[in-house]
């Protein structure tokens, strides 16, 4: 027995907005009219439930184009999908990014995480309120709220735009640099933001100890045009896809081997032993996921290769696919990043069009294809199986591993899960040889890196160094500090990073080398802060972040996140603790439990920029 709700039927556009995604029903079964087939034939079962995987791309179709999603169309939904509205309502209240009651038909979204606060969004959310009114208050059809990073770290502050429902056609933007004028321009119906070229990261090249220069990830964006296929070719584009059909999956997997490539996503592991994994397991069908959700505070590499270069990216999971054995690949963006979303879906596009997907990969006889899934607002999908019960209908919640996705991942297949960065290296491995790949970096950790430096840098933006390069040296290349300032602390890693102080800025940006100071490259983000930052307020926003982006799941994470907060509220902004020690001794035994006990990484991670704060930087004076 299943509880239905009470929200009445759905509308003529919700109707609309789910059958855009489901097509049409075919019977009285699945929602539509009755035909004469349906007093003797009874449909669904397997072939319907086999549909649950559209659940969110159904949901994200209703909050487009009518703007919340009502218990009208949630059920017709469920009732074209044969899922219970029970389990239909728990998909949709856990992500930030679908509404449950009706909203206006505009909003914009100012980011106040660590980054954009350095650049004046706690100011920036005060006048807003003075001149508009308070976050999440509606006026004239119009709302603003305070978000999470918005992964636009390098324009800071960043606002996001979206207009949903039937005042007009669903749209997407994003003003970075974000004003109060602007924003109050765009709340009053302003003029749309444009978006404009792909992003151009600085003009800079990561030195060699040869000499000379070394760049590869970064080398076709803003040089190519990202929307044309002929340009990508022109470039040198497919080339790596023609070898890797030359050497087969075994060389393929042999290369990457020797390339001894780690995995840029911040777990760090040997990506050809993945790889080799999954080729050799022997249940059927083998899938592919690109993790695409970065959602880490302060990281944006990402978003500028998707924006910048997609068809590098469809080239690599072709690629990968060809060496693995998979026949279908996913590639989960996030929402917040509408241009990359489309640039990689126009790229998924025209690869069909010109024969590299499909079911005859370059005249191969392989067959693969992508698919673009859109994720939600949720953080903790950037966790590979959360991820992987995201896409298949389900709250994004982890899973206990093992088994491991190698074994049983997406729908409890043999999964290789790899992040953007990581797969667009694979170009140049397979291209010029795992040996040559193994002998830039350090050995122990090979290659090039994309950092995001953000923060107090004269230059914000995305570069590309040398495994092995100092953090003063990247610090050097972003112009340093602003005149007259001095620094206070890095966040290195994000939110789930660690601080490091002027005394650590000669540590070699490697795996190894940050270890041996207890810190982490993490995501790549790169967060410099100066002495004017407000650091108390900053490890506020941190424990705010985790505690609202905890899934729930487990109890060291969904419990510990809620008392860090509450005893950095007690020492930082109430400041009428009787047991300061007695708060701080018990700040750092949550962050041990949460450490051990906990799921996944966003608990096992979640005080580590705090507690790095306590003890490095002595924050709470003890």
């Amino acid at each position: 027995m299943d509880i239905r709700t009470t929200g009445g039927p759905p509308t003529a556009a919700e109707i609309a907005a789910v059958d855009a995604v489901l097509g049409p029903p075919e019977s009285l079964w699945e929602g539509g009219t009755r035909v004469a087939a349906d007093d003797h034939l009874a449909r669904g079962g397997r072939a319907v439930r086999s549909k649950r995987d559209l659940l969110l791309p159904v949901l994200h179709g209703l909050q487009d184009e009518v703007g919340w999603i009502s218990r009208g169309g949630l059920e017709y939904a469920c009732r074209r999908l044969n899922v219970p509205p029970a389990e239909a309502y728990g998909v949709a209240s856990f992500y930030d990014r679908f509404a449950l009651d009706e909203q206006p038909g505009l909003s914009v979204a100012v980011c106040d995480d660590v980054a954009c606060k350095c650049a004046g969004a706690d100011d920036l959310c005060r006048e807003l309120e003075a001149r508009f009114g308070p976050a999440g208050s509606a006026r004239e059809g119009a709302v603003w709220h305070r978000s999470p990073c918005l992964g636009l770290c390098d324009r800071a502050p960043a606002a996001r735009v979206e207009r949903t429902g039937p005042s007009g056609h669903h749209a997407e933007g994003r003003l970075a640099p974000a004003s109060t004028d602007g924003v109050i321009a765009l709340l009053g119906g302003g003029v749309w933001p444009v978006e404009g070229e792909a992003y151009s990261p600085p003009a800079l090249r990561a030195t060699s100890p040869r000499g000379g220069e070394e760049i590869k990830l970064l080398r076709r964006v803003g040089h190519v045009d990202p929307q044309s296929i002929d340009a990508y070719r022109a470039a040198g584009g497919f080339a790596a896809l023609r070898r890797a059909l030359e050497l087969g999956p075994e060389a393929v997997i042999r290369e990457l081997t020797d390339a001894k490539l780690l995995g840029r996503g911040g777990a760090a592991f040997l990506t050809g032993r993945k790889w080799d994994a999954v080729a050799r397991a022997p249940v059927r069908p083998h899938h592919l996921v690109c993790n695409a959700d970065e959602s880490e505070p302060g990281t944006f590499k990402d978003r500028v290769l998707m924006e910048g270069d997609p068809f590098a990216i469809i080239e690599a999971m072709t690629i990968a696919a060809v060496a693995t054995g998979c026949e279908r690949g996913y590639l989960y963006v996030r929402t917040e990043y509408p241009l990359a979303r489309h640039r990689i879906e126009n790229a998924v596009r025209l690869a069909r069009e010109h024969g590299y997907l499909g079911d005859d990969v370059a005249g191969s006889g392989l067959r693969f294809d992508i698919e673009v899934r859109r994720g939600a607002g949720a953080y903790i999908c950037g966790e590979e199986t959360a991820l992987f019960n995201s896409i298949e209908g389900k709250r994004g919640e982890p899973r206990n591993k093992p088994p491991f996705p190698v074994q049983a991942g997406l729908f409890g297949k043999p999964t290789l899960v790899n992040n953007v960065e990581t797969l667009v290296n694979v170009l140049d491995i397979v291209s010029e040889g795992g040996a040559a790949f193994a002998a830039t970096g350090t050995p122990d950790s090979t290659g090039t890196r994309l950092f995001c430096l953000s923060g107090h840098v004269q230059r914000a933006g995305v570069y590309e160094v040398l495994m092995g390069t100092t953090l003063r040296a990247l610090i050097d290349m972003a112009g340093g500090l602003r005149e007259g300032r001095s620094l206070r602390a890095v966040l290195l890693g994000g939110a789930a990073g660690s601080f490091v102080t002027e005394a650590q800025l000669d540590v070699p940006l490697s795996f190894e080398g940050t270890r041996a100071i207890g810190a982490t490259l993490g995501s790549g983000a790169v967060m410099v802060l100066d002495d004017s930052a407000d650091l108390e307020g900053i490890l506020l926003r941190i424990a705010r972040f985790f505690r609202h982006e905890s899934c729930g799941q487990c109890v060291p994470c969904r419990v510990g996140t809620k008392r860090q907060e509450e005893i950095l509220n007690r020492l930082l902004v109430d400041r009428q603790t009787s047991n300061r020690d007695g708060d701080v001794a018990l700040l750092a035994d949550i962050a041990q439990a949460m450490r051990d006990a906990s799921i996944c990484g966003l608990g096992q991670t979640a005080a580590s920029a705090i507690q790095s704060a306590v003890i490095q930087l002595k924050v709470l004076n003890v």
